[in-house]
């Protein structure tokens, strides 16, 4: 039975004891030693002619039968791996075999000291001696085993007394002076074994309840990643045919006061994309799908627009944005890192309420530090790995949403990871925080400027197959392209896709969702088209998992992947950029999934 079982079906006292018995079994040298010990001295003692042989004999021969009995007990403790329960069966049978041992050495021990011979019973006494340290030992683990090897002596010391002269009475005076202090060295030696023993199943007990808790933290987090990408799957349809429909209500006249109506609602849509696109990176970071390519950069255009874009919110708050120049240039991918350095300012932008907040880029050692410097409320030391951990925040009880969602600090983390730029904290309550990104530095360079590429013509309209399996989506993605100017044709799934494209040829874009009815996928949907059609058709697969497993499918798909709920602006480019590359006869490279 291992450890972790028996701490959770016994006492600890019960496994410690259990744990000294098997101890005690363990040592099988003392029988051996014993009866080396005896062959020996009564060899020595017949050669001496002061034991006969008979006597020594009868005494070695009842030794060697107690010994085989004590072995064979041994054997059968072994053989049945008794329970912990047993422990005090087995340890009180050891025991007993301890006791009747020490009894008949107390009771051959007047028989083998010979009187006249004050060298042998030195011999005798000094094995006796060296005996009693070597059990403390062996049968150290065990206290009732261990004091039963003392029984010896209670039969010398008085034949010693009773010798009468000085020399004897001097030894059975050491004799009752020292055998108190090898019981107590005894009880010392056992007592720290059984702390040992009982430190040892507590780490074991410890050990097996952290296992249990990672496991519940473990579950735990997969059911809040299943949740969040069954209710982000769920929550983006209706929400992205919404967006489709206020999208399809723009191209209409309508009167001042719809128009207004129509923005509140556009911003409320904005506001859930905001939410389900947090949602998302935090799924595709523990996906693992996103990569660093790291390049040399510059620091000051990086941090700069990220500045003048938040300058207008912190003005309206009477906060002063303040950027320090610098000629920096570090290796770091520049969208991952962007997107590290807006989540600290817009972070630090959101919760200063007064005074200002300092951005700049500062040496140390081989790598340049990335510094974003507030004066706002600051963070208790008791939180400073709480606010890493998803949608927590500090000061916000009432989940206010101007304050964010608590996720800005997780996905910086993640990010920082990723790109293997060690991310540092101070802040105390009342003075500021201040946030540390440590990227490598690069060499500073001039660059060309970039090819001008051709015009490839205005914007131009074309033949799209729209797939998706909600009807109010199909719905509002027809309505949403038609205003835009495109023919379009829409169904549920792949094989309605292919029945509907019979003698209209090859569509110029399809626009898929991803996850269709009956198990079908977007990606075997458009492989159905394009089977269809005979050729290699542009394809936007349209999404909202949040799964990483779903995420990283789609990513490996190689065509270009965007997410529910989806912006019209977003749509409009990804749909112009692909009609017109076919347009220009220009092979659609597999896109990286926004």
């Amino acid at each position: 039975m291992s450890d972790e079982t028996s701490i959770q079906r016994h006492s600890l006292t019960d496994i410690v004891r259990a744990e000294q018995v098997r101890m005690l079994y363990a040592d099988g040298s003392t029988y051996f030693s014993t009866m080396l010990v005896a062959a020996t001295l009564g060899g020595i003692l017949v050669w001496e002619k002061t034991l006969t042989p008979l006597a020594a004999a009868i005494w070695l021969g009842f030794l060697a039968f107690h010994t085989t009995v004590r072995l064979g007990v041994r054997r059968a403790y072994f053989r049945a791996k008794p329970p912990v329960a047993d422990w005090a069966r087995w340890g009180w049978r050891a025991t007993a075999g301890c006791i009747v041992s020490g009894l008949t050495w107390a009771a051959v021990l007047p028989f083998l000291l010979a009187p006249d011979r004050v060298d042998l019973q030195a011999l005798v006494l000094a094995a006796m001696v060296v005996g009693t340290y070597g059990v403390i030992g062996s049968a150290g683990s065990f206290r009732p085993a261990l004091y039963s090897f003392f029984v010896p002596f209670l039969s010398v010391i008085p034949w010693l007394l009773l010798q009468g002269d000085t020399l004897h009475i001097a030894g059975a005076v050491l004799l009752g002076l020292w055998l108190p202090s090898v019981a107590a060295m005894g009880r010392r030696f056992n007592a720290s074994l059984e702390e040992a023993l009982t430190l040892r199943f507590e780490n074991v007990a410890l050990a097996d309840d952290l296992r249990a808790q990672k496991q519940v933290a473990e579950q735990t987090s997969l059911a809040k990643s299943r949740f969040l990408a069954a209710a982000s799957h769920d929550l983006r349809q209706p929400v992205h045919a919404l967006g489709m429909f206020i999208g399809a209500m723009r191209s209409h006249r309508l009167p001042k006061r719809t128009v207004e109506l129509v923005d509140q609602m556009d911003a409320s849509i904005a506001a859930l994309d905001g939410l389900f696109g947090s949602l998302l990176d935090i799924s595709r970071l523990d996906a693992g799908v996103i990569e660093s390519r790291p390049v040399a950069l510059p620091v000051q255009p990086l941090l700069a627009r990220i500045c003048r874009e938040l300058e207008p919110e912190a003005e309206a708050k009477g906060v002063d944005i303040v950027l320090a120049p610098t000629t920096a240039w570090v290796r770091s991918d520049p969208v991952l890192l962007e997107r590290v350095m807006r989540n600290l300012i817009s972070n630090a932008v959101r919760y200063t309420q007064r005074g200002w907040i300092i951005v700049g880029c500062r040496r140390r050692g081989r790598r340049f530090c990335l510094e974003v410097r507030d004066t706002g409320p600051g963070i208790a030391a008791d939180l400073h790995e709480a606010v890493f951990e998803e949608f927590y925040q500090v000061g916000n009880p009432d989940r206010d949403r101007a304050k964010g969602l608590g996720l800005g600090l997780p996905i910086v983390r993640r990010l920082t990871a990723i790109l293997d730029h060690p991310l540092e904290m101070e802040s105390r309550v009342g003075e500021g925080t201040t946030f540390r990104v440590l990227a490598p530095r690069a060499a500073a360079r001039v660059e060309a400027p970039a090819p001008r590429r051709p015009a490839v013509g205005d914007l131009r309209t074309g033949f799209i197959l729209a797939i998706d399996d909600e009807q109010t989506i199909r719905a509002g993605m027809t309505a949403l392209l038609e205003s835009w100017g495109h023919v379009v044709i829409a169904a549920p799934g792949g094989d309605a896709g292919v029945a509907a494209l019979k003698g209209r040829g090859a569509p110029d874009v399809v626009i898929c969702d991803y996850r269709l009815r009956d198990g079908e996928t977007g990606l075997e949907a458009v492989r159905k088209v394009q089977a269809s059609v005979g050729v290699e058709v542009p394809a936007i697969l349209v999404t909202g998992e949040t799964s990483p497993d779903r995420i990283r499918e789609a990513q490996d798909s190689g065509y270009l992947l965007l997410h529910k709920p989806l912006s019209h602006a977003r749509l409009r480019a990804a749909v112009t950029h692909l009609i017109r590359r076919k347009a220009a006869r220009v092979p659609v490279p597999a896109a990286a999934a926004e």
